[in-house]
Parts: C-alpha cells; structure tokens; sequence
C-alpha cells in the first residue's frame, strides 16, 4: 500500500516502516562511528520504541555490546491501518540486533502493569540471569494503577493562574496565543500519579524482589528544566510536579540501590522533538527557536548523540558521575548556556506569523516531526508500495 502522513493535531495517526527503519539505522550507524562504551553487559528499557528510550537502548547495544530487553506498548498493523510508529523503530532495532553478537529480546505490553512486569521479570532470569543498567523511559498520557485499578489521566496545565504565551501550528505556521486555565489539585494527582516516580520504585522492587538485579546496578529516568519560558506550563505546571517525583524517587532509589553498590539518577536532557514535547503548547515554538541558535553555534544534538554523551561521558565515564546540586545528570548544558538562552529569548519577542520561519527553525521542527513517524526522510520513496505488515524478531 502506499503510505502518507495522516495528522490530527500534534498526532500522525499513519507511520511508514522504511522511513522508521532507516532512522533507526541512521542512529545505529552513529553509534558505531564513536568511541566504544566500557558500560553496561545487561540492560532493561522501559519504554524502548521511540525518543530517549529508543536511543538508549541504541547506544546500550551498539555502543556498549550490550544485552537489552525492551518493554513498550506499541500497536501492529491492522487491515488499512499501519502499525505505530514505535513497533517500526522496534522491528528494525531488533533486526539489526540479530546481526550483532549481543543478544535482544522485546516485550509489547503496558509497562505499568503487574502482569508485563512479571514476564519481563521471567524473561531476564531465562535469557540473561539479571540486569545492570535499567532505563525507565515512558511517557503515556494515561495509568491504570495495578494495586487499586484506578485510571489516572494527565494534563498540561499551569498552577495557580491562567497562563498565556506565544504558541505555533507547526503545520501552518500561524504563531498565536495560547491560554491555559489552572489545573485542579486532582488534576495535579492524576499526573503525578501517571509521570511521576511510582512505577518507577515498582519496577525495580520487582526486579530486586525477584533476585534479577545485579549488584551495583544503576538505574535512570529521564527529565526535563528548560527556560523561563516554559516554566509555567511545564517546570512549574503539572508536568513539573510529576517531575518533581520523579526526581524525590531517584533520592529514594539512591539510598535503596547503594546498599549493594548500585546507583539511580534522573539526567535532565535537552528539548527535542518528540510526540510527547509536540502536545505543550509553547514548546514547539521555543524548540524551533532554540534549534536555529544550537544549529548556528553548532550545538545542535539529537536524541542519540544525547544518549551516547549521557552513556559514555556521564554514565560510564572516567570518575564518578558529575551531577548538580540536587544530584540530577545535566546533558542539557549546551541548551542551557547562558549565551544560547540570550539569543532565544531575544528571538521570542519578535516571533511572529509573518517572521516564523525566519527567527526560527520551524522548518526543521516539522520535518523532525514527521521523521518521528518514518516520514520525509531521505532515500525512501514515499509513492512505491510499502508493505505495513512487519513482524518484530525476537517479540516475546
């Protein structure tokens, strides 16, 4: 069948197989350029198929030569409907890995649940006898407790107040002005309770209850701070709550790990275009401004060269892992110089319709987007037939 992009607001509801698989081999292939990793030997990702978790498990395996299992919950064609686009990434990262010396195995499931826990659980001491480098990397709008069954739903919204900023249609390019009303103290529960670190403590009580998690084992979630820009609706909003979690949990997981030598952290990472950043209003129009400034300085980094900065400079570096002042991993740091922020806040006040895609790279931002879903990508040809059905090596 011939595959086009089909939008609805910040979601593409079709994705292409070879475009996915060719972005996921780009990243392989820069991970085999750089300098091998002396890291980790068996590792679990939590929310494998796309973004951080993707180009985690990418660096982790091709960087490494590590062992990776990879949980995600992501959806296989069916009849005119293609598969999403993380079942795609998945395909071709375990095609790919079944030519490599390490060994590779996925699970598809909600990772919030009792159930996809004690599978992956039995997977590890099957195939692997435990792990020593757990990824936690999910990002969902929504969490059914596996204790209480109760639905949690999140939202992105401000505390407080109505917030209003500049936003853009990254389709149209037509810059306007979001507004957000406040969010609820049970809105801000429900959030956390989906985004924060819950799930987290209960994937590694797991792994550890169940004797699969080795000694001195690390484990880290990822994070985002960003600019006063984007305080209100994230850092300060509901999603900053959660993170705030997040972040309380790894202290926990810190404690809990050094026990027996291991480690846990959350590594604030840089703004990227990814499904989840795409629904904030106001992101996407700092991201393409903050793009033109890193990609002028030469700065610019995407996902995996993120991840392998984070993997071999931070992780698994020489000496002990550098942190802040409240112990969070920074690989945001190049984003978040200080002569960077000057010339993105200088280019936010006089974005507009009519200069958008002059002061920023909006351009960029939306191809990035439609690259998320094997789109717009070089070398396919997007008017042959391409077959949607792909099956996924190694799927337990």
């Amino acid at each position: 069948m011939i595959i086009q992009p089909k939008t609805r607001g910040f979601i593409c509801t079709t994705a292409h197989p070879d475009g996915c698989a060719s972005q996921v081999q780009r990243q392989i292939n820069y991970v085999k350029e750089q300098p091998a990793i002396q890291g980790p030997r068996n590792v679990l990702v939590v929310g494998a198929s796309t973004g951080y978790g993707l180009a985690s498990r990418i660096v982790a395996a091709f960087g490494a030569s590590a062992n990776t299992v990879g949980v995600y919950f992501d959806k296989e064609a069916e009849g005119s409907r293609t598969a999403s686009a993380g079942w795609y990434n998945s395909a071709a990262f375990e095609a790919a890995a079944q030519d490599s010396e390490s060994k590779s195995y996925s699970i598809v499931g909600d990772a919030f649940s009792d159930e996809i826990k004690a599978k992956t659980i039995d997977l590890i001491r099957a195939e692997l006898g435990s792990v020593d480098l757990i990824v936690y990397s999910v990002a969902s709008p929504r969490r059914v407790h596996p204790k209480t069954g109760e639905v949690f739903s999140s939202v992105i919204k401000p505390l407080g107040g109505t917030y209003r900023n500049k936003t853009v249609n990254f389709h149209s390019g037509e810059v306007t002005e979001a507004v957000i009303e406040p969010a609820t103290e049970d809105e801000v529960r429900q959030t956390i309770a989906v985004m924060g670190g819950e799930d987290w403590q209960l994937w590694i009580d797991a792994l550890s209850e169940a004797g699969v998690l080795a000694d001195g084992a690390t484990t880290v979630a990822y994070s985002y701070i960003g600019p006063e820009i984007t305080h209100a609706v994230y850092r300060e909003g509901t999603i900053g709550k959660a993170k705030n979690d997040l972040e309380a949990t790894a202290l926990r997981l810190n404690e809990q790990l050094g026990a027996n030598g291991g480690r846990a952290f959350v590594s604030v990472n840089k703004a990227l275009v990814t499904q989840s950043s795409s629904a904030i209003p106001v992101v996407p129009l700092y991201i393409s401004a903050l793009y033109k400034v890193m990609k002028e300085k030469g700065l610019h980094e995407g996902c995996i060269e993120q991840m392998y900065r984070l993997f071999s400079e931070r992780l698994y570096g020489e000496g002990a892992t550098p942190v802040d002042n409240k112990g969070l991993i920074r690989v945001d740091d190049w984003e978040m110089r200080e002569d960077v922020q000057a010339e993105v806040e200088k280019l936010w006040t006089d974005l507009a319709t009519e200069n958008v895609y002059e002061l920023s790279d909006l351009e960029g931002y939306r191809r990035e987007f439609f690259q998320l879903f094997g789109f717009e990508t070089d070398g396919i040809d997007y008017e042959a037939d391409a077959n949607p059905d792909v099956a996924i090596p190694n799927l337990r």
